[in-house]
């Protein structure tokens, strides 16, 4: 059984060696993952990860709440995507729960990546929290994008928006929560050759592990969710978001 973690932040936190936390995620079946960056520095150390890791892939963005920086930081974003091994644009998009950065400038930051993917043909992942309704209203006014609703955390009718839109889900820690009717709903409405599993990792972790730190040896607990969600066993669901996660970003291209 493979198992494909499609966003974590590998040694972001400082806490615990990336080195440490693949080895651990590759014990637990773990063979696949996407470190997704935020900024310059996280997006380049994403890729000295992937070029000695296996089965790691890697992004460059500039994370939404941190748009503020984009005129400092994206001639090396763009650099690094420029790269043939770069696997994703983002994570990009818009948040409307922190009020850090105004939504102007995140919108302008968006626009930048989506020109950026549309230009390198590679998929976006979007961040969303609390903004549906204005990020959906910025994608539906682009030309279209390949990508990924990151943590996706809508019910069915955002996610029938989003896989208009030629997105693809991703399911998250959340799935595990008891109250999340409504996410494990969506889960179980979206098309199996449409979603995904991942950690965040080292946020938002599954309800076994609740106000401890994340890491990607877990997106096993929120693929047992999603199996049970839609009524298959764990093996089929490992292997369909396996292969959508190396659809999306690709095969492990590591540089040189």
């Amino acid at each position: 059984m493979r198992v494909f973690d499609t966003h974590c932040h590998l040694g972001l936190d400082g806490k615990v060696g990336p080195d440490e936390e693949h080895g651990r995620a590759l014990a637990a079946g773990v063979t696949d993952l996407c470190v997704v960056g935020i900024d310059a520095a996280s997006s380049r150390a994403a890729s000295e990860l992937a070029a000695r890791l296996a089965g790691v892939r890697w992004s460059a963005g500039l994370h939404p709440n941190d748009a503020t920086r984009l005129d400092d930081e994206w001639a090396e974003i763009e650099a690094l995507a420029r790269r043939p091994d770069c696997a994703a644009i983002g994570e990009t998009g818009l948040d409307c729960f922190r009020d850090r950065t105004p939504l102007d400038r995140q919108r302008e930051s968006l626009r930048r990546h989506l020109a950026l993917a549309r230009e390198l043909d590679l998929p976006v992942i979007f961040h969303c929290r609390d903004a549906f309704a204005p990020l959906f209203e910025v994608l539906e006014s682009e030309p279209r994008v390949r990508g990924v609703m990151h943590c996706f955390s809508g019910g069915k009718d955002e996610a029938r928006r989003s896989l208009d839109l030629g997105l693809d889900l991703s399911f998250a820690g959340p799935l595990t929560y008891p109250k999340n009717d409504a996410l494990r709903e969506a889960a179980k409405f979206a098309p199996l050759d449409r979603i995904h599993v991942e950690t965040d990792a080292p946020f938002l972790p599954p309800q076994k592990h609740r106000g401890k730190r994340n890491e990607p040896a877990f997106v096993l607990l929120t693929l047992a969710a999603l199996a049970d969600a839609r009524g298959i066993d764990l093996p089929a669901a490992a292997a369909a978001t396996h292969a959508n996660g190396v659809r999306l970003f690709g095969p492990h291209r590591p540089a040189g």
